[in-house]
């Protein structure tokens, strides 16, 4: 069974930094691109970031490219979400999903957590 835990939300004040992590297990974790997409309170799904299978490629949106950094740990079978410079707007259910391939698209997104809540607020 596939199974994907996201962890590291919280509430932090603007300009803070948060790192999600996601913990991966029941499929061959090279096997997949790993992404993270988040959705804010009344609004629609928003892809976040991507990061290829072998971790050579990296995407990111145009909104949180530069403070967001992906990665993936093949010891552990973890991908993570280093969040630098936080602002209001990336207040938002965050998801670990897994992807055949790095995409932007949400509804490319197979296997998805449970999500971890991030609240930027001062």
């Amino acid at each position: 069974e596939v199974q994907l835990v996201e962890s590291g939300g919280g509430l932090v004040q603007p300009g803070e930094s948060l790192t999600l992590a996601c913990a991966t297990s029941g499929f061959i974790f090279s096997d997949y691109a790993m992404g993270w997409i988040r959705q804010a309170p009344g609004k629609g799904l928003e892809w976040v970031a991507a990061i290829g299978w072998n971790g050579g490629k990296t995407d990111y949106a145009d909104s949180v490219k530069g403070r967001f950094t992906i990665s993936r740990d093949f010891a552990k079978y973890m991908v993570n979400l280093r969040m630098n410079s936080l602002k209001p707007e990336d207040t938002a259910m965050y998801y670990c999903a897994t992807a055949r391939v790095v995409t932007s698209d949400p509804a490319e997104y197979i296997h998805w957590g449970q999500g971890t809540q991030v609240t930027v607020s001062s």
